[in-house]
């Protein structure tokens, strides 16, 4: 039985007996006429050819409130463009971003040189360019986004996503999906280990900062299903790289009141691809993450007024490491009174090596603090090329005939 408990300076929407699939898009398909909803795909290929796009995208077919559905396909080339394009050519209201084709990378050529730095390959560029193509079509009013690896997917995870910014008669205007990371054991290794107790490590230094404690209010903040108004993401700079989550709510508190940002939880189990962990190798997998992640935390913290010394990180580190291990302690038990497998010294590796990647993070931050991958708003995009608009729905349009 889920909790109601509200904690935190965000409202939580839990998962409270059996919700109603069906009375709740039916109202959703209502709330479209007021707010037409668009989706985001952001997918690599592998994503299509192991099986788990086609099934999200089969289950979309029964949808009948998404005014749009966006996928920004990356990693294909040519031959896997057309497969994919080829693939779901019978669904309606549907476009593909190819963001290796000629067309798109003429366009990122033209924000280089406008200045406008366009992010290396990744799931940051491929959301941003994903929500630039959503604003200049101009037909959604409210844009949601969910990754596309996810194996167990259903409507109502979508549907609950999209009703607290989708419905007229809420303020919300930014909504962030939470769910369960737990089959035979516990997964979500780089919240449960790494960033709640890096947040308690942030706060025992410098105290109930406002920032960190809404950063710690999200029970999954580095979830990747998202829904917002149109004018926000027309605001927001988000991070190319693996701060995407963290920075995309670093913008929402810069540009929202709290009142307008609330969380969901969408899913009584969520199973997806698991990141790897390579402990010696800080530039792949899930330690990666934890290094973007600290850095993307460090530059908004700067930005809110927090002057760091070199010393700092090395406390900060070691406060994490005991923060860290006390909490696998707690995981322990808690899959014990649960029935479910636990490695103590896997938990601990993983803690070891966020340890570090907290080190490297802190090394990168002091060594260039104004460093920043921020992709630009697209309100200054249009600012510095007014056409841009116009160029990326012809180069979508062209992709797909």
């Amino acid at each position: 039985m889920s909790d109601f408990f509200q904690n935190g300076v965000i409202t939580t929407f839990h998962k409270l007996g059996k919700p109603s699939l069906k009375k709740i898009e039916e109202e959703l398909k209502t709330f479209s006429k007021a707010r037409p909803i668009g989706l985001v795909l952001p997918s690599l290929y592998r994503e299509y050819a192991s099986g788990a796009l086609p099934n999200i995208m089969n289950t979309l077919k029964k949808v009948n409130y998404i005014n749009e559905i966006v996928l920004c396909l990356d990693a294909a080339d040519t031959k896997q463009f057309k497969e994919v394009k080829k693939h779901f050519s019978d669904y309606k209201r549907f476009s593909i971003i190819w963001n290796d084709g000629p067309r798109m990378k003429k366009l990122y050529k033209l924000l280089e040189e406008n200045e406008l730095f366009p992010g290396e390959r990744g799931k940051g560029r491929a959301v941003w360019i994903a929500f630039g193509y959503v604003l200049a079509r101009g037909r959604s009013r409210v844009i949601a986004l969910h990754d596309c690896d996810i194996v167990n997917y259903d409507r109502l995870l979508l549907a609950r996503l999209c009703y607290p910014v989708a419905n007229p008669h809420s303020e919300y205007e930014f909504c962030k999906g939470f769910y369960s990371r737990v089959t035979d054991r516990m997964y979500g290794r780089a919240t449960r280990l790494f960033f709640t107790p890096f947040m308690k490590a942030l706060i025992r230094i410098l105290g109930h900062f406002p920032f960190l404690v809404y950063l710690d209010s999200f029970r999954y903040a580095l979830a990747g299903e998202i829904a917002m108004r149109r004018d926000l993401t027309m605001a927001m700079q988000i991070p190319s790289d693996w701060g995407l989550e963290v920075g995309t709510l670093a913008e929402v508190y810069r540009n929202m009141a709290l009142n307008r940002i609330c969380q969901v939880d969408i899913a009584d189990a969520y199973e997806h691809k698991h990141q790897q962990l390579i402990p010696d190798n800080p530039n792949t997998g899930i330690l990666k993450m934890s290094v973007d992640i600290a850095k993307s935390i460090f530059r908004t913290l700067a930005q809110e007024g927090v002057q760091f010394s070199d010393g700092f990180f090395k406390t900060l580190s070691n406060i994490y490491l005991k923060i860290a291990q006390e909490t696998v302690v707690r995981y322990e038990n808690d899959a014990a009174i649960n029935g479910l497998e636990f490695d103590r010294h896997s938990e601990l590796g993983c803690v070891e090596a966020f340890t570090e990647g907290i080190k490297l993070a802190g090394d990168a931050f002091w060594e260039n603090p104004s460093k920043s991958n921020l992709l630009p708003s697209w309100s200054r995009v249009t600012a510095a090329v007014p056409e841009f608009f116009y160029l990326i729905k012809n180069a979508v349009i062209e992709d797909n005939q």
